[in-house]
């Protein structure tokens, strides 16, 4: 399968400036409406096949600070499934460097708020949720094809709160 060329686009400074303000929009209205809106992504892919969106709180690694984006996900089993992705841009998003410091956190699914442990895939569990998250949202094999990194899966486990 061929994949776009990566846009140049992708290396203006005011993208990741971009993506912020636009995720704190749909954060606001998220929490608003209780994921009523900004619950289904239907950009990109999504477009045709809609994908359901969570919003993930992450706790700054040097800051300490509480951060909420929202994210694309997948229901496998228990677990909950998110991808480092930021679009195929070269570095790893920040919620996921957060995430690697403070794994214990929450998310919330529509209404419902719910305590998470995030935990990177390893390269077997990759391997047998990348194809499920492609099938998802097909622009995550572009956004693979766009940068040298390789994008991490990540489980958020169910866990008690604490």
């Amino acid at each position: 399968m061929s994949h776009p060329p990566r846009p140049r686009q992708l290396d203006s400074p005011l993208l990741p400036k971009l993506f912020k303000l636009v995720g704190r929009a749909q954060v606001a209205v998220y929490r608003r409406t209780g994921g009523r809106i900004g619950g289904t992504w239907r950009i990109g892919a999504g477009f045709r096949k809609p994908v359901p969106t969570l919003l993930l709180e992450h706790r700054g690694r040097t800051t300490n600070r509480q951060y909420i984006v929202p994210l694309l996900y997948l229901v496998h089993g228990e677990d909950i499934v998110v991808v480092a992705s930021q679009g195929g841009l070269p570095k790893h998003p920040q919620w996921y460097r957060n995430l690697c410091v403070h794994p214990d956190t929450h998310i919330q699914i529509g209404s419902e708020r719910r305590a998470v442990r995030a935990v990177v895939a390893d390269v077997a569990r990759r391997a047998e949720l990348w194809p499920l998250l492609v099938d998802l949202y097909a622009d995550f094999a572009t956004y693979q094809s766009w940068t040298e990194r390789e994008i991490p899966v990540v489980i958020l486990e169910p866990r008690a709160e604490s």
